[in-house]
């Protein structure tokens, strides 16, 4: 059996996959950065629902597209592109979010996805794109950076499903596409 990762366009079918790869790389990228009651509350199975039942709708518009990566015939990581949904980014593209299962990170995995997350956005017509990273997410930063997206001094703050918890930063990132 081979050990090769492939990366194509996502489908419907993909969402419990999709939904699995998201859960245990947030519950290890995001340990020590979100409040671990909100990681142990992600479930898997409920989101793959979720997002079978909205794939239609977050896959409708102009420009948006979704990546998986695939060894062995199992989804090991996803990418989601689109239009920016940033006010002050009109007529850009942005990453909406790429995973990498945990046990595939450092091995190009992630390369690949970006790779074909950029060229999707590229073909769309976008000059340039957006995305957001956790603050104090240095090995995200680090990869995003390596790839030629730096930061544009943009901060945004949400409140995390729990009150008590406290709220999340993120920086945000540029390309512009050459």
């Amino acid at each position: 059996m081979s050990d090769l990762v492939s990366v194509r366009e996502a489908r419907r079918e993909d969402a419990w996959g999709i939904a699995r790869v998201r859960v245990d790389t947030w519950r290890v990228a995001y340990d020590g950065l979100i409040d671990d009651r909100i990681l142990a509350a992600l479930d898997p199975e409920r989101e793959g629902h979720r997002r079978a039942e909205l794939w239609l709708e977050n896959t409708a518009a102009a420009g948006a597209a979704q990546f998986v990566a695939e060894q062995n015939g199992v989804i090991v990581g996803w990418a989601a592109v689109g239009a920016c949904r940033d006010d002050d980014r009109p007529g850009t593209g942005e990453l909406h979010a790429i995973y990498v299962h945990p046990s595939l990170w450092s091995a190009g995995v992630g390369h690949e996805l970006l790779t074909a997350a950029t060229a999707s956005l590229r073909s769309s017509g976008f000059a340039e794109a957006s995305l957001w990273v956790l603050d104090r997410n240095e090995r995200a930063a680090g990869f995003y950076e390596r790839h030629g997206w730096i930061e544009d001094g943009a901060v945004k703050s949400e409140q995390s499903s729990l009150a008590e918890a406290p709220p999340l930063i993120e920086r945000r990132r540029v390309i512009r596409f050459e």
